[in-house]
């Protein structure tokens, strides 16, 4: 079958018994003789989302250049070069995809040889279908898990709370249901987002929101905290590194946009990448693909784009902190995340929520929540927003009781009527400061706020 007609549209068959990976996944058979590349065709054609097929190695490197394979079938013995040869080569310009070697020869050399090139598979001549069909589910069944393992001890590596409201944004809030609108309205769209608002009003929930109504919901869900990772690191977190890249790089690795291939990648806090790193980041927006750390080849991505930010980046475009063209671009489709305190009866409905749920995660009996009480949470500015009612209940839960002197009512007589909702913050700030004996992280993790932000604030009034 013409590779032509593998790039049309076409039904393709789920087969359970190969997995279910199969049907996403995106192949490059290379192999000089036209008799086996149809074979592969008729077999994988069915049953894959995209097949394309390369009658020399010459032809398959321009097709890696081109598009972004999961898995590639090469033959070894072809004339010009072979195919331990030019895997060898590839990986060392930049190929992280599985490659399966199909060999008539079982030799304990070719073997060592393919394993050193990166070869992860062998299929010996003749096989059958099923031995290769097995071999392929084997690959996406590994990458699959290995993308997905990454994934998760990064976001516990970024995340030191616990997420309980990953998928949906509580409320009934007429700024709730307009986020969620339009978050609905977008979800279907291939548009990129740039979600907004103050340090814990809920921009991942929203971004996650966002993915699972896309029609990438089966795709990854990468996050990245982009303040998180240090500046001389975060090239390599973002796109990858070849071997020898750079000291320490003893390993080939794909980064954070190769792991997200095909599903969706939130840019959490924007506004903290680095100059250097914004440049490179506009051309991956612009051009859909990334160039490893090392390698001289550029790797075509397919992802959407989620990005978010609690600062003013038209004030950082102002004072030259994050490039222009760059917030043109990402600022196509913007959803502003209200804060707690503009958000009515939903503190209530959170607090029930954390309530119930943190003290099946903690193993501790739920602590009653009193009328006062209640009436407190609908008094209080929140400017920690939703993470510090969540920390609040925590430390409830914990103690047994809520706890005293939680400065939570911004209209008592220690703060003066017009004061304004700086003024209100600092003070409470300051009482969480007394309260940790002058401990910024510990008042920051109490408060749900960043000791970043703290020391802004402080800077900000000394100045």
């Amino acid at each position: 079958m013409p590779a032509e007609a593998m790039r049309r549209p076409r039904e393709i068959v789920s087969d359970p018994e190969f997995g279910p990976w199969l049907a996403q996944a995106s192949i490059l058979v290379v192999d000089d003789e036209p008799g086996m590349r149809n074979f592969l065709m008729r077999t994988l054609g069915p049953r894959c989302k995209r097949l394309e097929e390369a009658a020399d190695t010459g032809e398959a490197s321009r097709k890696l250049d081109e598009f972004h394979f999961d898995v590639v079938i090469l033959d070894n013995i072809m004339p010009g070069k072979n195919g331990v040869d030019w895997l060898a080569e590839q990986r060392a310009i930049g190929f992280f995809a599985d490659a399966i070697l199909m060999t008539a020869y079982a030799d304990l050399d070719t073997a060592i040889q393919a394993l050193r090139a990166g070869a992860v598979d062998f299929v010996l001549k003749p096989f059958r279908s099923n031995q290769l069909l097995n071999a392929v589910a084997r690959c996406l069944d590994r990458v699959r898990l290995q993308r997905e393992n990454y994934v998760l001890h990064y976001e516990l590596r970024s995340h030191s709370d616990h997420i309980l409201l990953r998928d949906k944004l509580i409320g009934e809030s007429p700024a709730v249901r307009q986020v969620r609108d339009a978050l609905a309205r977008v979800a279907p769209l291939p548009t990129s987002v740039l979600l907004t608002g103050q340090s814990g009003t809920g921009k991942e929930v929203a971004a996650r929101s966002l993915h699972s109504l896309s029609d990438r919901a089966d795709k990854p869900f990468v996050p990245v905290n982009c303040a998180a990772i240090p500046p001389d690191m975060i090239e390599s977190e973002l796109f990858g590194h070849l071997k020898g890249a750079f000291t320490g790089a003893e390993t080939m690795r794909e980064g954070l946009f190769m792991h997200a291939q095909g599903g969706t990648l939130f840019l959490d806090e924007i506004g903290e990448l680095p100059l250097a790193t914004q440049s490179k980041l506009l051309r991956a927006l612009e051009d859909r693909r990334v160039r490893p750390v090392g390698s001289e080849r550029e790797i075509p991505v397919d992802l959407r784009f989620v990005f978010a930010t609690n600062a003013e980046l038209e004030k950082e475009v102002q004072k030259g902190r994050f490039r222009a063209d760059l917030f043109f671009r990402i600022n196509v489709m913007q959803i502003h995340l209200p804060p707690l305190k503009d958000r009515g009866d939903d503190v209530q409905e959170l607090a029930t929520l954390f309530m119930r749920k943190l003290s099946q995660q903690l193993g501790m009996p739920p602590v009653p929540i009193p009328d006062k009480m209640r009436a407190a949470f609908a008094r209080y500015d929140w400017p920690g927003n939703v993470r510090e009612l969540r920390n609040l209940i925590e430390r409830t839960l914990i103690l047994g009781r809520f706890p005293d002197g939680l400065g939570l009512d911004s209209r008592t007589p220690e703060v003066p009527g017009d004061a304004s909702l700086a003024d209100v913050e600092r003070r409470h700030i300051l009482s969480v400061l007394k309260e940790t004996g002058g401990n910024r992280d510990e008042a920051a993790r109490r408060l749900g706020i960043s000791r970043k932000t703290i020391d802004r604030k402080f800077a900000s009034r000394d100045g």
